[in-house]
Parts: C-alpha cells; sequence; structure tokens
C-alpha cells in the first residue's frame, strides 16, 4: 500500500459489499436538503465523492444515480462528472464552495452519457474548461436529444436549467494533468462500458476514479453494441495492473480492486460462459432471456437488467 493511504487506517472503513444498503434503491434520498442524492464525504485526503443512488434514474433521485466526484488539489479542484443535470451540477458546486475557496479549474466527462454530461453547460457558464474522450464527445452529441427528453419526463422541475453541450476539450489515450499536490491522469484504457470511457488515476495515491468501466452493489447494464469481450480484456490487461488500492466505481461506493473486480469483470465473465453454453447446446435467443444469473441476484437492478443483459450478449456471441 502506498505510504500515502498506509498513514490513513480511517480508509478501512470505506463501505463494501459487505452494507449494500448504504446504497440501496430501496433507501430514500439521503439528503434531502439538496438535489444531491447524498452528501460528498471525504474519501481520501483531498478526494471527495457525492455516491448518486444504484436505482436508475428517477424523479426521487433526479437523476443523480452515479458518483460525482471532486478533487480539492491546493491550486484549484478538478470534477470528475458534471451531472445529470444544471442542476446537479450547481449543487455540487455549492458544497464545492463548502469545502474550500479554491476555483474548479477543470470538469471530467467520465463517458457520453446524460449522467455525466448533462451538466456540462452549468460549468461551461462559470467558464470552466470540460474535457471528456473524443469518442465519449461523439457519442453524447448523438445521444443527448433523447438524454435531455427522459431527464425531462422523469426529472421534473429538476431538469429546469439543463441545455445539453458537449465538453469544449477532448483528448485521444491520456492526458496528464498536475497540478497543486496531484498528479491527475486522465485516461481511456480500451473499450469498456460504453464509447469513450475514461478513467482518472492518482498514481501517488494508487487511487482510481473509474467510471463505467467499474460496477459495485448493481448489475452493470450491458448495452446493444457494447464489446463484452473487449471490456474483459481492457480490464485484464489495462485496469488490473495498475492495481489501484481503492476504486470509486461509476456506480457504488467506493471500495477496492477485488470488489469491483468481482461485481463486473467476474459478472461478464459469469454471464459470457452462460450464455456460451446455452448456444453450444443450441439454445436460442428466446430462451437465452432466462440463463441463470442467481449468483448476482443481490445486486441492485438485477430486476431491471439481469435478462436483458443475457440478451445483448447472446446477440453479440451469436456473431462470434
Amino acid at each position: 500500500m502506498k505510504q500515502f493511504l498506509a498513514a490513513l487506517p480511517f480508509v478501512m472503513a470505506l463501505p463494501t459489499l459487505t452494507q449494500p444498503a448504504l446504497a440501496s434503491e430501496d433507501i430514500p434520498d439521503q439528503y434531502p436538503q439538496s438535489v444531491l442524492y447524498s452528501k460528498p464525504y471525504e474519501v481520501i485526503p483531498g478526494v471527495y465523492s457525492s455516491i448518486g443512488a444504484t436505482a436508475p434514474p428517477t424523479y426521487e433521485n433526479a437523476g443523480h444515480n452515479n458518483n460525482l466526484s471532486f478533487i480539492v488539489t491546493g491550486d484549484g479542484v478538478v470534477v470528475v462528472n458534471s451531472g445529470a443535470s444544471y442542476k446537479l451540477a450547481e449543487a455540487l458546486h455549492a458544497e464545492i464552495k463548502a469545502v474550500t475557496d479554491q476555483p474548479v479549474k477543470l470538469v471530467i466527462n467520465e463517458n457520453g452519457q446524460g449522467h455525466a454530461m448533462l451538466g456540462n453547460n452549468y460549468w461551461i457558464a462559470q467558464g470552466v474548461p470540460v474535457l471528456a474522450h473524443v469518442d465519449a464527445a461523439e457519442e453524447f452529441e448523438h445521444s443527448m436529444a433523447g438524454a435531455w427528453t427522459a431527464l425531462k419526463g422523469y426529472a421534473k422541475e429538476n431538469a429546469e436549467g439543463t441545455d445539453p453541450m458537449g465538453p469544449t476539450e477532448t483528448f485521444e489515450d491520456e492526458k496528464i494533468i498536475t497540478m497543486g499536490d496531484f498528479e491527475i491522469h486522465v485516461l481511456h484504457l480500451g473499450p469498456a462500458h460504453s464509447p469513450g470511457d475514461t478513467q482518472v488515476w492518482l498514481p501517488q495515491q494508487g487511487f482510481m476514479i473509474a467510471g463505467d468501466i467499474a460496477f459495485s452493489e448493481r448489475m452493470p447494464p450491458i448495452f446493444s453494441g457494447t464489446c463484452t469481450s473487449c471490456w474483459i480484456e481492457t480490464w485484464e490487461e489495462k485496469f488490473m495492473p495498475l492495481n489501484p488500492t481503492y476504486v470509486i466505481p461509476g456506480h457504488g461506493h467506493p471500495t477496492n480492486l477485488a470488489q469491483v473486480t468481482r461485481y463486473t469483470r467476474d459478472y461478464l465473465v459469469y454471464l459470457r460462459g452462460q450464455i456460451r453454453d446455452h448456444i453450444d447446446n443450441g439454445g436460442g435467443l428466446a430462451d437465452a432471456y432466462y440463463v441463470d444469473q442467481s449468483p448476482y441476484k443481490h445486486l441492485d437492478t438485477f430486476e431491471e437488467l439481469a435478462t436483458k443483459n443475457a440478451g445483448v450478449v447472446f446477440e453479440e456471441m451469436d456473431w462470434e
């Protein structure tokens, strides 16, 4: 363990899947005085995260069902994810101001989904540059109208002020930022959950803000067009070798590499194995939806996602 973390015994109390109720979709809004689902807390010195609901986006959680993080560097603040709306970005900024008088100098979008980018216009209005991978920027350009329509449908008045805007800057493979006490590596390790998945790696702290390459406490959604074999390869060849001590996943509480591996990479390997057996036994799409996924039935969003995931993976593997 890095010396920086070894001196911090309190980090051993970070929530893990042994305490699933902390992020359960059955738990109501944990921060009712704010549009944020939960109040940001300091995970390690200088790194904060507001943990989203593990439920799908709803009026009750205002679309805050991913993790909104920020790094107080000593010479400015770096934000990871704009959030699903102008109001979520504004609420996160209010929390940042309560922690520090350092200005926000950069926002990083973890991917091209609405919950990462729909709050961009708030930050752009503050004069803050917004960075995303080039593929994530392209993905958002194609999907932002639908994401905005969905936001207005479920968030109602909490969608007010949102004007979908893409990032102001893009990168391709890696961008290294030195700011204050932090060296920040903005990475695109390879194909994973969605186009342009981005990881924020703090090598000096051994700490990874992983984005949606990594899930904990809830089932990962697999999209049409997701290459699950590529996701596994990226995990094994690029993500795991970094060997982060702690990980803030895209969804779920901060935890460790073993836990996100168990509920992301291992889940993908398991589901592909079930579908491979199904195909080898002559099974078709109609029955593929119901392959056994019971080892993961305790995860939030299992009911919403398990059968969909199986169908998507069947269609992927049927062409392999």
